[in-house]
């Protein structure tokens, strides 16, 4: 069984749970994290710092998905601790740039249970395109229809991604590489769900603005875990 239907299986079986609330653990059961993606080439990898805090919070409190630790973990693309998570974010502004041994070990997570959310800060969408290349050669990042189930559960995106940020004043689009009929990669583009997400006091982002950005966000957590 691969990482996510294990974790989804068990996070069921917590939400079914005669009297249990959001954010209790069933003895034994193992909590949901998410890593973040530590990459080279210089792009700031580091941003959106407060976005997976709120996102965690809001899978417990929201989901009753029952995560581990307040703070999402920070991994590298050629370490073994990657296999750890099966959900994995990363963002930038700048460059991002995998070494041989690097692409092969996230192909090997990717394609053996793993997901990968890349949210575009603006200004990483030429390296990305270019290291998804060598991850995946034989599979291009496609973009994805509004009927994607991704924009439809738990909350309804019937337009696809929510606009956050302006950035070039395009529509916010989403895209995704598919291996063996999973999606494995969502990268949501020109859009910034990742400020969205982040503390009111970073960017003063309108009420409305921050809950959308949190349920596209939740919506791609759960649809990771139940496909």
């Amino acid at each position: 069984m691969r990482i996510a239907s294990l974790l989804l299986a068990l996070c069921i079986a917590l939400a079914l749970a005669s009297g249990a609330r959001a954010g209790d653990s069933a003895p034994g059961a193992r909590e949901f994290g998410i890593a973040r993606l530590k990459y080279g080439g210089g792009g700031d990898w580091y941003e959106d710092r407060t976005s997976l805090v709120n996102l965690l919070r809001a899978l417990r409190e929201r989901g009753g998905i029952p995560v581990t630790g307040d703070r999402e973990a920070v991994v590298e693309p050629g370490s073994a601790a990657l296999f750890q998570y099966p959900f994995v974010f990363a963002c930038g502004h700048g460059n991002m740039k995998f070494t041989p041994t690097e692409v092969a070990n996230l192909r090997r997570y990717l394609t053996t249970g793993g997901f990968l959310w890349v949210d575009d800060d603006f200004g990483i969408d030429p390296s990305l395109r270019r290291e998804m290349k060598r991850v995946f050669p034989d599979a291009a990042l496609v973009e994805l229809p509004f009927s994607h189930p991704a924009f439809h559960g738990p909350y309804d995106f019937p337009a696809g991604l929510p606009k956050i940020h302006e950035h070039d004043g395009g529509p916010a689009r989403a895209f995704g590489i598919v291996h063996g009929g999973r999606l494995v990669v969502f990268y949501s583009h020109d859009c910034d769900l990742g400020d969205g997400l982040e503390d009111e006091e970073v960017h003063h982002d309108p009420p409305e603005k921050r809950e959308a950005a949190l349920r596209m966000a939740f919506n791609i957590v759960h649809y990771a875990l139940t496909h």
